[in-house]
């Protein structure tokens, strides 16, 4: 009986579980073993394993996190911490290895592949949605719905004060979460990666919302942005909003948590079985996502290193509608 191993890495995202529900799940289904591999690469370099059954993913579908842990690992980007990773796997009898996260995890993946020969096949992870090869990626969905519930708090006591808010939401290169969230709360003034605005680019949009007498003002600003986040922001607008009381809040890993959207559990469902099904038809190095409601199965090696671009038709609607 084939042995298939399935692992979590890098930063955790809502429905990692759900994805390995329907890992373990679809395993049993073709008649494979299935093994846990414990915080992601590090636990591979260690045989942290676990053998699993169905009946041990029961209840997790609903859970945040993931069961198996996560963890980075500088000494698995060494050449001898990869070979001991790939001896362990060897030694356990797995023949395949399914990993869940983002261009991280795919990176060593296909480390694994081209220099043991280990069939692996990648998960999409990530809050940040930045992944080429599927439309929108585990925990994404989530992560939206949580930063907008906790913006409306924001906007709450930013209206009882008629303060200016500046919102701080996760997105260190891409700015998916900052977009969807910036529109769905109706900020005034969204700040992208993806999009270079000067400073006094940023005073003059102000300005001119701040004429318009509003109750209060929000500003949804991505982590990774060039003005350097929400707190550089501020420092940078105080000299010349003074009149104003500007705040602060930082959102940061309250978007990685809870319970995951009907969305992501379903996206993470299908993925974990497609995951098991690309094995089943002996397909390695490949990633399984979604566009435009079908299964796409990518090349790993294709989906890092790129930019997956974000809608830049919703840029120009946020300019319409703030």
């Amino acid at each position: 009986m084939k042995t298939i191993a399935v692992l979590t890495s890098g930063g955790d995202s809502p429905g990692m579980n759900a994805a390995v529900r329907a890992v373990i799940r679809s395993a049993g289904y073709f008649g494979y073993d299935i093994l846990g591999i414990r915080f992601g690469y590090k636990g591979l370099m260690e045989a942290d394993f676990v053998r699993l059954q169905s009946s041990d993913v029961s209840g997790i579908i609903q859970r945040g996190g993931t069961i198996l842990k996560s963890a980075r690992s500088e000494e698995f980007h060494e050449k001898e911490g990869r070979n001991r990773a790939a001896e362990n796997l060897k030694k356990a009898g797995v023949e395949a290895l399914i990993t869940i996260g983002g261009d991280g995890t795919f990176r060593g993946a296909t480390l694994l592949a081209q220099e043991h020969g280990i069939n692996t096949v990648g998960i999409p992870g990530t809050i940040d949605n930045d992944l080429i090869g599927s439309d929108e990626t585990i925990g994404y969905d989530t992560a939206l719905n949580t930063a907008m519930q906790a913006i409306d708090k924001v906007r709450d006591t930013a209206d009882a004060h008629e303060r200016l808010f500046l919102v701080e939401v996760m997105g260190r290169d891409a700015g998916f979460i900052a977009l969807e969230t910036g529109i769905a709360c109706g900020a005034e003034l969204i700040i992208l990666p993806e999009k270079l605005t000067h400073i006094e680019e940023i005073k003059e949009s102000l300005n001119k919302v701040l004429k318009v007498q509003r109750r209060s003002t929000l500003v949804v600003v991505a982590e990774g942005d060039h003005t350097g986040g929400a707190i550089e922001l501020s420092k940078k607008l105080e000299p010349d909003f003074k009149q104003y009381d500007m705040r602060v809040a930082i959102l940061g890993h309250i978007q990685r948590g809870g319970s995951p959207t009907a969305h992501d559990r379903v996206l993470a469902s299908r993925l974990g079985y497609e995951a098991v099904n690309a094995i089943h038809n002996e397909k390695s190095e490949v990633m399984v996502g979604v566009i435009n409601h079908d299964v796409k199965i990518t090349p790993i090696k294709e989906t890092f290193g790129k930019i997956k671009e974000i809608n830049f038709d919703l840029v120009e609607l946020a300019k319409v509608l703030r």
